[in-house]
């Protein structure tokens, strides 16, 4: 056991990573040593930021949980905390379940942690001041907090609450200080970035923080994750188009494309509506890369629904694209109103078969780029290759482009490279 070390463990999204970044900032300045995801923790005291979303990830987190409730059973761990949205969602059932938990946190109440390690800490408020675990070239930028939408599926709502839309000069201010740290790349994240501002500011501010950002000294790439297809702010794609250092990305989660099911998964849309944004989107800005979520087995999805997903798929030939299987959660609209009566194995064939479907695609689109220069930024070094991505690809969840090895290549620089091959998933390139 090693005093005033702490392990640190974060599950989930990276919205969750820059919670616990800011909370292992403000342990270290409490003198502290966080160990950020130890394969062999040996501090005295264990942090765990627990993810509530799915079935699969609350799962992962009870796991995590109990394995560190053996390591106190050893006496080899002193105290055990727990926060994030798992804990969020069901304290006291957990509370009652593991009493191995020194302390449980949901999502807003974790820095009241600092408190309960330091009698004297007077530093129990947020701030934008992290410890970053990425790469010091890129991080996370969180923009806002919870979600509106409610969508049939979702507990999000539930766990986070309503959208609250962080100011924009604190996010600014944040930039600034992380361009000082060395970040070049800003990722910025929201469970909905449509609807930024429109708590504060009564009306949409999505594109005039992303122009005011572009604009800062030393911000080389901004990419934006989570837009939501209603109410989707248009002047956001002058903003990509006028600024070269905003990526010609977006994520935007779609779920799926038949009015049947935009319908019974409360989606605020329509079919027509969705299909002409998405050719709007690539109107004004031709070389985007769209990112998209779909799901499948969500009670009500048909055969012909998802033959006409499958359908849809092929004919929108999206750039990048992720899917789930539906997963009940309890105290949504879904589990509250609906039937979960599509049976498990339906739902692994609808998912192989999108994905698929998927896999060809991303092979032609990616194969196109073979010939081409690129611009990209290096993230690490490996055995045979460096390993970079381009504008077009978000850390973790997107394709890599691996670099053959020549001297003096950087960790965080950028270069232009050739790609000379491609594969389903992957580009490989030379200087």
């Amino acid at each position: 056991m090693h005093l005033k070390e702490i392990d640190i463990i974060s599950l989930g999204c990276s919205k969750n990573l820059v919670d616990v970044e800011g909370l292992m900032y403000a342990l270290e300045r409490m003198g502290y040593t966080c160990v950020f995801e130890s394969k062999k923790p040996q501090g005295e005291i264990a942090i765990i930021n627990t993810c509530g979303f799915i079935g699969d990830a609350k799962e992962e987190s009870i796991q995590t949980i109990l394995q560190f409730a053996q390591r106190k059973q050893k006496k080899s761990l002193k105290k055990l905390y727990v926060m994030g949205c798992l804990s969020e969602r069901y304290l006291h059932e957990l509370e009652e379940e593991i009493p191995e938990v020194d302390k449980w946190y949901g999502k807003f109440n974790y820095y009241d942690l600092l408190q309960e390690l330091s009698k004297d800490c007077i530093c129990c408020t947020p701030s934008f001041r992290r410890k970053l675990t990425t790469p010091s070239h890129y991080t996370y930028l969180k923009i806002s907090e919870g979600c509106n939408r409610f969508c049939s599926y979702c507990a999000i709502p539930l766990i986070t609450g309503r959208h609250q839309s962080r100011a924009m000069e604190d996010i600014v201010e944040e930039v600034k200080y992380l361009v000082g740290k060395g970040v070049k790349e800003f990722n910025v994240i929201a469970q909905d970035l449509s609807s930024y501002g429109v708590d504060l500011y009564k009306e949409h501010r999505l594109p005039q923080l992303i122009d005011t950002i572009a604009q800062i000294e030393g911000v080389e790439w901004i990419r934006l994750h989570y837009t939501y297809p209603s109410d989707f702010p248009e002047e956001l794609l002058d903003v990509i188009s006028k600024h070269d250092n905003v990526c010609n990305y977006l994520d935007i989660a779609l779920q799926h494309c038949t009015d049947h099911m935009l319908t019974i998964m409360r989606r605020h849309i329509t079919s027509e509506e969705q299909d002409k944004l998405i050719r709007r989107i690539r109107a004004k800005v031709p070389n985007i890369c769209l990112r998209t979520t779909l799901m499948v087995g969500h009670p009500g999805e048909t055969e012909e629904d998802f033959e006409k997903l499958k359908e849809w798929v092929r004919t929108m030939r999206f750039e990048r694209m992720g899917a789930f299987i539906y997963s009940e959660e309890e105290g949504t609209y879904a589990a509250k109103n609906y039937t979960d009566d599509i049976p498990t194995k339906t739902k692994e064939r609808r998912l192989d078969e999108l994905m698929q479907i998927q896999q060809e695609i991303s092979t032609e689109i990616l194969s196109k780029m073979v010939g081409t220069k690129q611009k990209v930024i290096i993230d690490r070094e490996e055995d045979s290759f460096y390993v970079g991505r381009t504008q077009y690809d978000s850390p973790d969840v997107d394709c890599e482009v691996l670099i053959t090895k020549v001297p003096n290549i950087e960790i965080g620089k950028f270069y232009d490279v050739t790609i000379t091959k491609a594969d389903e998933f992957d580009l490989y390139a030379t200087l």
